[in-house]
C-alpha cells in the first residue's frame, strides 16, 4: 500500500497527439520546500563554518580594518608604513584602473592581509594561554591571582558567542611526557600491587626499557606529536577498537539510561516521537555547529571532534579490522520490531517531521502484524557476534540485490531505533536496576544493531535508553545529547492529557516501508551461530545496578574532599573487603582540553589509598589516624587526575610507545608486560548537567540513571557511578557468573557499606546531617 499511495502524486495519460501530463500540486510544493530547505541548510552550514574559521574574528571585524585603512588615506596618515603604495605601484592591470581605484584596491589588499594576521595573532595567543594548566591544581574553591588574570585573558581572547568548533585551531596539542616522568610514575603506581622480589623484577625492566630503546621510540613519538593533531587518539581507536576481532556487545559498547524516576508517557509511540524529534533538533544544530562548546570553569574550552561522528554513522566490519562510516545527511531512520526491519523518512517538505507524526508512525509499526522473512528475527545478532565471520558474511550475503540494498538502509540511516515488546525501568521496591541495565547492554542478543553508533531504545511502558558503540566517541559524547534530548522532551515539547503527542495527527503519510531480505539458508546458519556466541556472553553477564540513597555529594562537600576521590577510596575500601587483596585498578579521565582530545587513566590503587585501606581494617587505628590517611590518599588521587587530564599520564604514553616498538619490530619486555597486565576493576564516573537545561533543585525528580558497561576482566568487576544533586549516587556493577570469585550484589553491598563507614570519620559532619539525611541513610541500609 506504499507503494499505491505514493504512485498518486503524479499521473500520466498517452495520447495519440503526445503525453498528457498531470502534477499534484503538493507534491510539486514539497518538491520546492524541500529544495528551498536543503540549499537554506547548505548556505548555513557555509556560513557558520566561515564564521568557526575565522573565529575569534568575525567578517564585521575584517569590514572595520578596512574602513580604517582605507579612511587613513585620505588623512594623509599611511598606517602601512609605505607597503599600500607598493601594493599599488605592483598590481597587475594597473594600467586600466584609476589612481583613486588602485589606491583602495590596494588599501583592502593590505587591510586583509592585517586582519588575517590578527586571527592567526589571536588564535595562536589563545593556544598558549590554553596551555597553561596550572589553575587545575590549585585547591577548589582558592583561586590564585595569577590564575585570575589568567582566567580573565582567556575570556577576553575567546571572543563573544562562539559556535560548536570555533576552539578547535585553538586547542593546543596533548603533550608527550618524558619517558623518566612515565616511566617513575609507573613503578609508583604498581608498588602497592607487587612484593619486593616482584617489583625489583618490574624495576629491572623499566631501567633496560629506560636505557635501551626508550630514546628511539620516543622520537618517533615526538615526531608524530609535530605533525598529528593527536598523537594518541588515531591509534587508540584503531588498535583499542577497531582491530578487536571479539564481539562488541558487552565487551566494547555501553549503555546510557533514561529519567531515574520519571516517564513522562507510558505510550511507547508517543515517548518515541518525541524523544526521536528532539534528536532531530540536536542533529540539525549539530551539522550546522549551532551547540555551544563545553567549557571547563565555563571559560576553558573542550575539544568537539567527537560529536561530529554522532549520527549517520555505522562501524563496518572486516577481515583484520573493522573501519568507521560517517556519511553526510540522511534522512531516515531504521526501525526493528519484533524481528521485522523499517525504513521511516524523517522529513517532509523539507522538515522535520513532527512529534505527533512520528507516534503516528511509529504506530503503524506496532500495529503491523506481519511475520519476520526468513533469517530476518535474528539478522543483527550478526553484529553482536565476532567480527570476522560477520564481515565474511557480509561479502558473501549482503553485497549484492535486495540484501544489499537493505543493509545500506541500516548503515546509512541517521541511528537505529529498537521498539521492543517488554517494559523496563526503576525498581523501587528492590532498589534495582539490574534488568533495566541487562537489557540496555545486550537486550536478545539479536534486537539492537550494535555496529551503529547508537541504538534507540524505546520499551512498551515508555522507558527509553541508548546502546552506544564505544569506537567513534566516548561516553560523556553521547551524555551530551541525552540531556538535551531529554530535557527537550519533557520540557519543551510536552504531551497531551492522554499521553499523545502534541500536535495534529496526519493520516497522509506514506507508510513505513518493509525492508527486504533473501536470507540463503547457508546464512541463517551463521546468524544462529552468531546469535548463540553471543548469548553465551550475555547469560554470562552478573549485573547489579542501585541506588545509593543515604547520601551524596552535598554530604562529602561538605567533608571537604572530592565526591570522585571519595567514591574511588570507597571502591578500593570494598574491593579489599570483597576480594581480600588489591587489585589494578583503572578509572577513565578525559583529555579533551587538548585537540582531539579523548581519555586517559587514572591508577586508584595508590599506596596511599592502600595505607588508608589497612587502617580501616586495622582495629587499632583510631578514626583520627584514618581520617588523616583518608585525606592524603584524596589528595593523592586528586592529583593523579589532574595530571591525567593534563597530559602527563601514564598508560597512553605507554601504549603509544609499545605501538611505535611494533612498527619498527622491536621487542619490549617492558612494554610487553605492561600492556598485558588485566585491569581486574574498571570504573568511570558518568558526567551529570553538562548542558544545565534542567535545574535538579527546582525539579528534583528529573534525574538521570546513568549508564554503564560490561566487566573488562573475566575475574574482576566494572563499576559505573553517576553523581546526580546533592544527594543520590546511582552505581551500576558488571562481573561474570563464570568467575567464582565475583559476585556483583556482593559487591554493591561492600560498597555501599565502605560508603557510610568513611563518612562515620567525619564527625562533626554527621552532626549536622539532617532529619531526612539520617532517613535516607537508614533506608539505604536497609535495601542493601
Amino acid at each position: 500500500m506504499a507503494e499505491a499511495h505514493q504512485a498518486v502524486g503524479f499521473q500520466f495519460t498517452v495520447r495519440p497527439d503526445g503525453v498528457d501530463l498531470k502534477l499534484s500540486q503538493e507534491v510539486i510544493t514539497n518538491i520546492c520546500q524541500a529544495g528551498l530547505t536543503a540549499w537554506k541548510k547548505r548556505a548555513i552550514r557555509f556560513k557558520n563554518g566561515i564564521l568557526a574559521g575565522l573565529y575569534p574574528a568575525s567578517p564585521s571585524s575584517w569590514l572595520i580594518v578596512v574602513i580604517v585603512m582605507i579612511s587613513s588615506l585620505y588623512t594623509g596618515l599611511d598606517l602601512s608604513l609605505g607597503i599600500i603604495h607598493s601594493i599599488q605601484e605592483n598590481m597587475p592591470l594597473r594600467g586600466y584602473l584609476s589612481v583613486q581605484t588602485g589606491a583602495v584596491l590596494s588599501a583592502v589588499v593590505f587591510a586583509s592581509a592585517v586582519w588575517l594576521f590578527l586571527i592567526y595573532l589571536l588564535r595562536y595567543t589563545l593556544k598558549a594561554l590554553l596551555s597553561y594548566h596550572g589553575w587545575i591544581f590549585e585547591s577548589h574553591g582558592k583561586m590564585s591571582t595569577s590564575t585570575q588574570v589568567w582566567l580573565n585573558l582567556v575570556k577576553m581572547f575567546s571572543g563573544r558567542r562562539p559556535l560548536l568548533y570555533s576552539f578547535q585551531a585553538s586547542l593546543p596539542r596533548l603533550p608527550v611526557p618524558k619517558v623518566e616522568d612515565t616511566i617513575r610514575r609507573y613503578l609508583e603506581s604498581v608498588r602497592p600491587l607487587l612484593d619486593d622480589e616482584q617489583y625489583e623484577e618490574m624495576k629491572i625492566l623499566a631501567n633496560d626499557f629506560k636505557e635501551s630503546e626508550a630514546a628511539q621510540l620516543q622520537r618517533y613519538l615526538i615526531l608524530k606529536s609535530w605533525w598529528a593533531s593527536n598523537y594518541v587518539s588515531d591509534w587508540w581507536e584503531e588498535y583499542i577498537y577497531l582491530r578487536g576481532r571479539g564481539p562488541i556487545m558487552v565487551n566494547s559498547n555501553f549503555y546510557v539510561m533514561d529519567l531515574l524516576h520519571v516517564t513522562p508517557t507510558h505510550r511507547q509511540a508517543a515517548r518515541a516521537g518525541n524523544v526521536v524529534h528532539a534528536m532531530l533538533q540536536y542533529r540539525r544544530k549539530l551539522e550546522r555547529g549551532e551547540h555551544a562548546p563545553l567549557r571547563a570553569l565555563g571559560t576553558v574550552p573542550m575539544c568537539s571532534a567527537q560529536m561530529e561522528r554522532m549520527f549517520n554513522t555505522t562501524r563496518i566490519p572486516g577481515i583484520e579490522t573493522d573501519f568507521v562510516q560517517h556519511l553526510s545527511d540522511r534522512k531516515h531512520v531504521v526501525v526493528y520490531h519484533k524481528g521485522r526491519f523499517f525504513q521511516v523518512w524523517l522529513y517532509m517538505g523539507g522538515r522535520h517531521l513532527l512529534p505527533s507524526e512520528l507516534e503516528t508512525q511509529f504506530s503503524r509499526i506496532l500495529n503491523d502484524t506481519s511475520e519476520p522473512q526468513p533469517g530476518e528475527l535474528k539478522l543483527a545478532a550478526l553484529t553482536a557476534g565476532n567480527r570476522v565471520p560477520w564481515a565474511q558474511a557480509r561479502m558473501k550475503y549482503f553485497s549484492q540485490g535486495v540484501n544489499k540494498a537493505s543493509l545500506d538502509a541500516v548503515e546509512s540511516a541517521a541511528f537505529f531505533l529498537a521498539l521492543d515488546d517488554e517494559s523496563q525501568g526503576y525498581d523501587a521496591a528492590s532498589n534495582s536496576l539490574d534488568r533495566y541495565a541487562k537489557s540496555l547492554l545486550h537486550g536478545k542478543c539479536y534486537d539492537r544493531w550494535f555496529d551503529k553508533s547508537f541504538t534507540l531504545i524505546a520499551y512498551s511502558n515508555g522507558k527509553m535508553g541508548i546502546n552506544a558503540e564505544h569506537s567513534w566517541a566516548d561516553a560523556p559524547i553521547v551524555g551530551h545529547m541525552w540531556e538535551y534530548v531529554i530535557a527537550t522532551d519533557c520540557f519543551q515539547l510536552g504531551y497531551t492529557k492522554e499521553g499523545h503527542c502534541k500536535g495534529d495527527v496526519n493520516q497522509g503519510l506514506p507508510y513505513p516501508t518493509r525492508l527486504q531480505w533473501l536470507i540463503p539458508k547457508e546464512c541463517q546458519n551463521v546468524i544462529e551461530t552468531s546469535y548463540l556466541s553471543a548469548k553465551k556472553i550475555a547469560d554470562d553477564v552478573d549485573f547489579f545496578a542501585y541506588v545509593f540513597g543515604a547520601f551524596g555529594k552535598g554530604l562529602i562537600k561538605k567533608c571537604r574532599t572530592s565526591p570522585d576521590a571519595f567514591i574511588q577510596l570507597s571502591l578500593q575500601l570494598a574491593q579489599f573487603r570483597d576480594q581480600g587483596e588489591f587489585r589494578l585498578t583503572y578509572e577513565s579521565s578525559m583529555t579533551r582540553m587538548f585537540r582531539d582530545g579523548r581519555t586517559e587513566t587514572v591508577r586508584s590503587c595508590t599506596s596511599e589509598a592502600v595505607a588508608f585501606v589497612r587502617a580501616m581494617e586495622d582495629r587499632q587505628t583510631t578514626n583520627t589516624q584514618r581520617l588523616a590517611l583518608f585525606r592524603k590518599a584524596a589528595d593523592k588521587h586528586q592529583n593523579m587526575y589532574r595530571l591525567a587530564m593534563t597530559g602527563s599520564g601514564i598508560d597512553r604514553h605507554l601504549f603509544c610507545l609499545y605501538i611505535v616498538s611494533k612498527y619498527l619490530g622491536l621487542d619490549s619486555p617492558f612494554l610487553k608486560q605492561v600492556l598485558s597486565e588485566p585491569w581486574k576493576l574498571s570504573t568511570s564516573q558518568t558526567p551529570q548537567q553538562q548542558l544545565n537545561l534542567v535545574d535538579i533543585n527546582k525539579f528534583p525528580e528529573y534525574v538521570g540513571a546513568g549508564g554503564g558497561f560490561g566487566p573488562v576482566a573475566d575475574d574482576g568487576y566494572g563499576v559505573s557511578y553517576i553523581i546526580v544533586g546533592e544527594n543520590l549516587i546511582t552505581f551500576h556493577i558488571s562481573s561474570k557468573f563464570s568467575s567464582p570469585d565475583t559476585n556483583s550484589r556482593r559487591f554493591g553491598q561492600h560498597i555501599s557499606k565502605a560508603m557510610m563507614d568513611i563518612q562515620t570519620l567525619f564527625h562533626p559532619i554527621n552532626k549536622t546531617m539532617t532529619d531526612e539525611s539520617r532517613m535516607q541513610l537508614n533506608n539505604g541500609k536497609k535495601h542493601m
